[in-house]
Parts: structure tokens; C-alpha cells; sequence
């Protein structure tokens, strides 16, 4: 059941950003340019954690209920995510993460962006520079501390 909302909050993400993007943004209230400033920084860790093969950082940041649709078009969740990474499948030796769009709401935030990336470990495109667009969901816990709940990846097509 958790997997479904994750989706469609996913979906409704992506939605939504092209229109809220074209729309001006309200005054940042001091409540949200520190949530802002925390999903930034959580965002910064996740980078450094994958370069890093960090997969305890990984577990930190993610909730358990995570998902992804990944550049490679499957749906997986947390879980599988870590085994990829633990094996040697999941890793890069650069990773850029350009972050164009960040809405806080209540709780939640949408952050989208471009990333580029050199593939590494067992994967088959390793060596391989590519390019991603991503849209990422996050959700501030009871305990304060941001987690990402969803993420959808895709490769952009060379020109």
C-alpha cells in the first residue's frame, strides 16, 4: 500500500513541477528556507554517500518505504537499492547533482534537477559519462530529520 502512494505522490510530483515552476514562488518564510537548506544538505550527503560506496548513510537518508524508478526503467525499492549498491553494481567515480527546482510543502519537498555522472563498479555502462533528470521526493520524519520517499531517474539522450 505504501509502494502505491509513493508512486503517486511521485507522479503527481512530476505533474505539477512544470506548472509551479512557471508560476512565482511566494516569499521564503524562515521555516522553509531551513527546510530547504536541510533537504539541500541531505541532498549534498546522498552525493558523497554514493561516491563513497557509503551504503549506512544511504539507509540514513532514505525512509524504509523508498522507491525508485531508476535510469536502468525498473521500479525498486530501498532494499534493493542498498544490494546494488553493496555489490559493486550501483557505483560512480564522479557525480555532479545540479539542483534546478526545490518546493517545500508542509512536510514534503520536490526537488528536481540534472545530474552527471561517471558510471563505475560492475555496472556495464562504467566509464561511461552520462546525464540524468531526476525528481526526487522528500518527507521530513516526526523525528525532524529529512528522508527521500521517492526518485525517478532517466537518462537524457545524447543530441
Amino acid at each position: 500500500m505504501k509502494a502505491p502512494l509513493a508512486c503517486t505522490l511521485l507522479l503527481a510530483a512530476a505533474c505539477i513541477i512544470p506548472a509551479l515552476s512557471a508560476q512565482q514562488s511566494p516569499a521564503p518564510t524562515p521555516q522553509t528556507a531551513a527546510a530547504e537548506d536541510a533537504v539541500r544538505q541531505a541532498n549534498a550527503e546522498e552525493i558523497q554517500a554514493f561516491l563513497h560506496n557509503d551504503s549506512k548513510t544511504m539507509a540514513r537518508l532514505w525512509s524504509d518505504e523508498f522507491v525508485v524508478t531508476n535510469p536502468l526503467n525498473k521500479f525498486i525499492n530501498k532494499s534493493q537499492v542498498l544490494d546494488m549498491v553493496q555489490s559493486g553494481f550501483l557505483a560512480f567515480t564522479s557525480y555532479d547533482r545540479h539542483i534546478d527546482y526545490v518546493r517545500i510543502d508542509g512536510d514534503f519537498a520536490i526537488v528536481a534537477g540534472l545530474e552527471t555522472l561517471t558510471w563505475g563498479g560492475s555496472n556495464p555502462n562504467a566509464g561511461k559519462t552520462q546525464q540524468l533528470r531526476f525528481t526526487a521526493v522528500w518527507k521530513k520524519q516526526q523525528q525532524g530529520q529529512w528522508q527521500e520517499i521517492a526518485r525517478h531517474a532517466n537518462i537524457v539522450p545524447s543530441p
